[in-house]
């Protein structure tokens, strides 16, 4: 895959988190694939785990979105600069998001925020 490829597959993967599409979202991940918090614990294990923990998210919060702020390619990593929004409710927050890959599926999605 090149670095266009990644960034066109992170974008497609956002657009299915902010259509709120969790098995859209999953299916583009790896079987083993996982979120975390960068370098500190997993959030979301396994394809099946990140579909079903996104599924919560979304029902809980019917009106959350990620506007990308900046995106990068680093050698087989895609970064994005987000800003979330979970409801009109709560104060929207910033967080650099780290795509991993394995061929032309996302193995492993890290947060810092």
């Amino acid at each position: 895959m090149t670095s266009a490829d990644r960034i066109a597959a992170v974008e497609a993967l956002m657009a299915r988190y902010n259509a709120q599409d969790a098995d859209g979202y999953a299916a583009m991940m790896t079987e083993d694939a996982c979120e975390a918090v960068y370098r500190g614990d997993v959030l979301r294990d396994g394809r099946e785990g990140v579909r079903s923990g996104l599924a919560k998210m979304f029902a809980e919060f019917p009106q959350n979105r990620a506007d990308v702020l900046a995106t990068y390619a680093v050698g087989d990593h895609v970064v994005l600069h987000e800003k979330v929004f979970r409801s009109p409710q709560t104060a929207p927050f910033e967080v650099i998001s780290i795509y991993s890959f394995s061929g032309d599926k996302i193995s492993r999605v890290e947060f810092v925020r």
